[in-house]
């Protein structure tokens, strides 16, 4: 099942009763949450690192958009904004987001009550010290009425090229708010599929419990999975696709030059060789990580933010040619 699962995600958001929603605040006032929330966490077990937005550079704050530690609205604005990492980058904690609080876990694999754990301890610390804003009828209480009630979203980062390449996940998309549930690009709401990736999340929050939310995510998941695995049994019997998955990595062995659309495209179709053990040599875990560190700003974050789009195609081709070589 792992072979379409990349990771696992839940987030949690919450508001402080005494403060207006971010979008109200002043930047005072939104610094003070910043430190209040740190002051929580002080005495944590999981010990946590603070990075003010404003305190970085732009390439760094892109880069931790690629790496799923904070969400693209974030970094819209800096002053005020303030991101609370755990040491292993498991943990993110976007103070001052929609919402004063976004708790974010994101987990390797295929386990969403795993992820909700360790959601739900880092909640449970901070509510120790922090008044969060709750109603009785409504839950928690969230700038956007859409995350009313459990403020809970769940998420599995899903990799369907069989599903994608017969055309099927978009009348499957289309199905999905009937279930309650939607289906993204690769970071989030607002962003288009790259390579085959796809976030799967529960749309509501309102009404259900946390526990009811990620068994419907599960359950459907698990069908989605399923529809893939069966859909690859028929695009690889294919000699055509198989062509295409051999070329594509002759191509990543040796290209000098390769451009961020077209590396995802072919890691896509090699992530499918590799799961259907056509290419043997290689993990999925191995692409997953090139697909991080080929992303444009972390490769300006490692070597350099000057670089040109030119000077980043080059580099890039390095990077997927030495993982692979």
């Amino acid at each position: 099942m792992s072979e379409a699962v990349v990771s696992t995600r839940i987030r949690l958001a919450r508001n402080l009763r005494d403060y207006p929603f971010p979008i109200r605040l002043s930047v005072d006032k939104a610094r003070e949450v910043v430190d209040k929330v740190g002051e929580a966490l002080r005495d944590s077990e999981i010990k946590f690192h603070r990075i003010d937005l404003d305190a970085i550079p732009d390439t760094i704050r892109v880069a931790m958009i690629e790496r799923h530690l904070v969400s693209p609205d974030f970094i819209d604005a800096k002053e005020g904004r303030a991101v609370y990492l755990s040491d292993d980058n498991t943990v993110s904690i976007m103070v001052n987001e929609e919402d004063h609080i976004r708790l974010q876990v994101i987990k390797d694999g295929f386990d969403l009550n795993e992820a909700y754990a360790l959601a739900d301890k880092v909640d449970n610390i901070l509510s120790k010290k922090l008044n969060f804003a709750f109603h009785k009828q409504f839950g928690y209480l969230t700038q956007c009425p859409t995350n009313l009630g459990t403020g809970m979203r769940a998420s599995v980062m899903l990799h369907l090229p069989a599903l994608d390449m017969s055309g099927a996940v978009n009348r499957i998309g289309a199905n999905l708010s009937k279930l309650g549930l939607t289906m993204r690009g690769l970071y989030g709401e607002s962003t288009k599929p790259s390579g085959a990736f796809f976030q799967l999340s529960n749309q509501v929050t309102l009404g259900i419990s946390e526990k009811a939310a990620i068994d419907n995510l599960q359950n459907i998941a698990t069908q989605l999975i399923a529809q893939e695995m069966r859909a690859r049994e028929n695009v690889l019997s294919d000699i055509e696709v198989e062509d295409k998955i051999h070329r594509a990595l002759g191509i990543l062995k040796t290209a000098r030059l390769m451009d961020h659309s077209e590396a995802m495209r072919l890691l896509s179709l090699v992530r499918l060789g590799v799961s259907a053990k056509k290419l043997e040599t290689l993990s999925t875990d191995s692409i997953d990580k090139l697909i991080v560190e080929i992303q444009p700003a972390s490769i300006m974050t490692k070597y350099g933010d000057d670089m040109s789009p030119r000077d980043r195609d080059i580099k890039r081709a390095e990077i997927i040619r030495t993982g692979f070589n």
